[in-house]
C-alpha cells in the first residue's frame, strides 16, 4: 500500500518534467491501494496557487488543475485520516534538525508511517528522511 504526498500528486495532475515518471507508476501500479490524506489535498492547492503567484499558470489553468486533481482523488485514492497523533510524530521527526524536514513533510511522513504505507515522493530531502525514520520510499 502506497501513500501519495503532494509533490507526486501535483507531477500527476499537470504537466512537470517528471510528470511522465508519476504516470507510468500510476500505471504499472493501477490495482495497488494507494492513499492520500487532507494534508496532500491542502499541499496540492497551495502549489497550485504557487502556481498563480509565478506566472506559471494562470488562474483558469489553476482551477482546470484542481477539478483533476478532485477528479484523480475519488476515482483512484484513497483516504487516510490525519489524526491528532500524527501531529505528535511529526513533532518529533522535525525534533531531529538532521534529517532537514519541514513541517508539512514530516506530517506526511507520519501519516505514512502510521498506515505502514510507503511513501510515494519526488521530494529528494523527505525521502531522505523517510528512509532514515525505517518508512518505505517508492523510487520513482
Amino acid at each position: 500500500m502506497f501513500y501519495l504526498d503532494a509533490s507526486a500528486a501535483v507531477a500527476a495532475i499537470t504537466q512537470e518534467a517528471h510528470s511522465d515518471r508519476i504516470w507510468r507508476w500510476l500505471g504499472d501500479n493501477a490495482d495497488a491501494p494507494i492513499l492520500c490524506s487532507g494534508w496532500t489535498t491542502t499541499e496540492v492547492s497551495s502549489a497550485l496557487s504557487i502556481k498563480v503567484r509565478t506566472g506559471a499558470f494562470s488562474l483558469e489553468d489553476r482551477l482546470s488543475a484542481w477539478n483533476s486533481w478532485r477528479r484523480f482523488r475519488d476515482a483512484s485514492l484513497a483516504d487516510i485520516a490525519v489524526l491528532p497523533d500524527h501531529f505528535e510524530t511529526a513533532a518529533r521527526f522535525c525534533d531531529r534538525p538532521e534529517l532537514g524536514l519541514r513541517a508539512g513533510d514530516a506530517l506526511h511522513i507520519a501519516i505514512a508511517e502510521s498506515g505502514g504505507l510507503t511513501l510515494v515522493t519526488f521530494d529528494t530531502t523527505m525521502a531522505r528522511a523517510a528512509l532514515e525514520l525505517g518508512i518505505p520510499v517508492e523510487p520513482l
